[in-house]
C-alpha cells in the first residue's frame, strides 16, 4: 500500500536548525522519495518502507534533541505527483 507523509519537526530548543537539516538528510539517504519546502518535508512510497524509516529517524532525532515535536499527517495513497489544478 502506498502512502504520503507530510512531516513539520519542530525542536523547541535554541540552536535548532541542525536537527532538523539532518532530519532531512537522513530521510533523503533512505532511497524515498522527498520533497521538500520551508514548512514541512513530504516523504512517499510503500507503508512498510516508509514507516519504518520515519520510526528509526524520529527515535534517532527525539534521543539527539532536549525536547521537540513533530506533526505527521498520513495519506493513503501516493501523491508525490499532485498538481493543483486551479
Amino acid at each position: 500500500m502506498k502512502i504520503s507523509v507530510e512531516l513539520t519537526l519542530s525542536p523547541l530548543q535554541d540552536d535548532f536548525a541542525p536537527r532538523v537539516i539532518d532530519f532531512i538528510k537522513k530521510l533523503r539517504e533512505s532511497g524515498l522519495k522527498i520533497k521538500e519546502n520551508p514548512l514541512s518535508t513530504q516523504v512517499y512510497g510503500d507503508y512498510d518502507e516508509v514507516m519504518g524509516v520515519l520510526n528509526k529517524e524520529i527515535k534517532n532525532t527525539f534521543e539527539a534533541i532536549e525536547k521537540g515535536l513533530i506533526h505527521v499527517k498520513i495519506v493513503k495513497s501516493d501523491l508525490s505527483d499532485y498538481a493543483a489544478d486551479f
